[in-house]
């Protein structure tokens, strides 16, 4: 009769050739036979507790480095996998996954891998169909997408800007606010003049008269914004060449671009410096408005401000922030959350925040998943600019904010869904989605045949064959 045990084959198999050892040296020191340990690593007999402890013994190993999770999170990325609707015709159970895990580790990976390059390949195909032939040029010298690729690759959070912008921030309130400080630092008044003064300009620096003009139908938020990006051309800009530096921008436009949005980082951490307000975001469980109520900003910039809180020791909530217009053209994009989002072309129609201008200024809530089974929480609101005064025009965009699932309870927003509901099917692009039973789809997922509807015509926009 076998003694009981535990299958451990490639785990064995790799601390043995960690070691530097053949199946011979092994057998040796644990008094087994070569072919015995050829067994245990082909998943053929069981690892028992008297080789366990011989293991421990001979190799002066902790056994609780044999149990690893790996096991676990492989099973799990091969679950996630399958759930890709590019398998919806393939019934495998996750016993028959972890048998394959088990028995055969180096397919497992070589599925990982397959599956890595072929996501990686619809991106790439997505791109060259929806966005080069856009654009005209390529990606290495779109100044937008590179700008977006820098601010993407550090997660939208620069600390040793927090850090200058907070200092300065203590010593604005000191002076009793922004306009008090440029008097007092750079003897610089601030005047507010209409807009057919400031002709074209919001905010103008004008040395020779020793002022900073701000054009009057700005509202009191977007009046501080501008002043405190103002202060930061003007302290801070030596940290923020320096940080644009840092980054593999080849273009001038790009470099500008990104001191730009720099500029405006520093300008939102001077007016809601970084401890005060990751404070103040869990004191208040993510109210956006109540937060924007607190520290005199827009809903806007307190969304853009939530995006960039991951200060190393000091992370809140990682958020992906985007805004569109009424015809779906994304202005503004960050992520700090890993959430996928079509880089060129539509977005999905089901996600509601191409449904809250219906609903102007209303936040709105929804449970989202993605075809390989990921859920997040999305908020969604209008936010307007321009206007403030007679024939002014008025811009209205809508605004998201979006978290991994798991993040959702520390929302106050979370209190509409106290009782799970189901998530709204939604995919990154129609391009890359395989849901074949959306009604709302405009294009044909890539890699899949149409079926003819001279006999039957589907509920859906496209049939496929299987």
């Amino acid at each position: 009769m076998e003694k009981l045990g535990i299958y451990l084959g490639p785990r064995l198999r790799r601390l043995r050739k960690d070691l530097g050892l053949t199946q011979a040296h092994m057998a040796g020191d644990l008094d087994v036979s070569p072919s015995y340990i050829a067994l245990m690593e082909r998943n053929q007999r069981p690892v028992t507790a008297e080789v366990l402890l011989r293991l421990a013994r001979a190799y002066k190993i902790d056994l609780s480095s044999l149990a690893e999770e790996s096991g676990a999170d492989l099973i799990a990325r091969l679950q996630a996998v399958m759930k890709d609707p590019i398998f919806a015709e393939i019934d495998v159970s996750p016993l028959d996954l972890a048998d394959v895990l088990s028995s055969f580790p180096g397919f497992t990976e070589a599925m990982l891998r397959l599956y890595t390059a072929y996501k990686e390949e619809q991106f790439a195909l997505a791109d060259q169909r929806q966005g080069a032939a856009d654009r005209g040029t390529n990606a290495a010298n779109d100044p937008v997408a590179a700008v977006r690729g820098f601010l993407a690759a550090r997660r939208n959070c620069f600390p040793g800007l927090d850090i200058a912008a907070e200092k300065l921030s203590t010593a604005v309130a000191e002076a009793g606010g922004l306009a008090g400080y440029f008097s007092q630092r750079h003897t610089l008044h601030v005047r507010r003049l209409p807009g057919d003064v400031m002709t074209g300009s919001v905010r103008r620096l004008d040395r020779h008269r020793r002022a900073i003009l701000l054009d009057d139908s700005l509202d009191a938020a977007s009046q501080n914004f501008q002043l405190a990006q103002q202060l930061a051309y003007i302290e801070l800009d030596h940290e923020i060449h320096k940080t644009v530096g840092e980054g593999n921008l080849v273009t001038e436009s790009a470099r500008r671009l990104a001191h730009r949005a720099l500029a405006a980082y520093c300008a939102g951490a001077i007016v809601m410096p970084y401890t005060a307000f990751a404070k103040a975001v869990e004191a208040r469980r993510y109210d956006v408005e109540a937060i924007a109520r607190q520290f005199g900003t827009s809903f806007e910039q307190t969304s853009h401000r939530l995006t960039t809180l991951q200060k190393p020791g000091q992370e809140r909530v990682p958020f992906f922030f985007i805004r569109v217009d009424a015809a779906g053209n994304v202005s503004k994009r960050l992520d700090s959350a890993n959430f996928p989002f079509a880089r060129h072309g539509g977005g999905c129609p089901l996600w509601s925040l191409h449904q809250v201008f219906t609903t102007p200024r209303t936040v709105v809530t929804q449970w989202l998943e993605l075809p390989d089974g990921q859920r997040f929480f999305s908020i969604a609101r209008t936010v307007s600019s321009g206007g403030g005064a007679f024939g002014v025009q008025r811009v209205t965009r809508a605004v998201a904010l979006v978290c991994e699932a798991s993040h959702a309870e520390r929302m106050v927003y979370f209190r509409q869904h106290a009782q799970p509901v189901p998530p709204t099917p939604i995919g990154i692009t129609c391009r890359l989605c395989h849901r074949t039973s959306c009604t709302s789809r405009s294009e044909p997922p890539m890699g899949r045949h149409i079926s003819p509807d001279d006999y039957r015509r589907a509920d859906t926009p496209f049939g496929f064959s299987d």
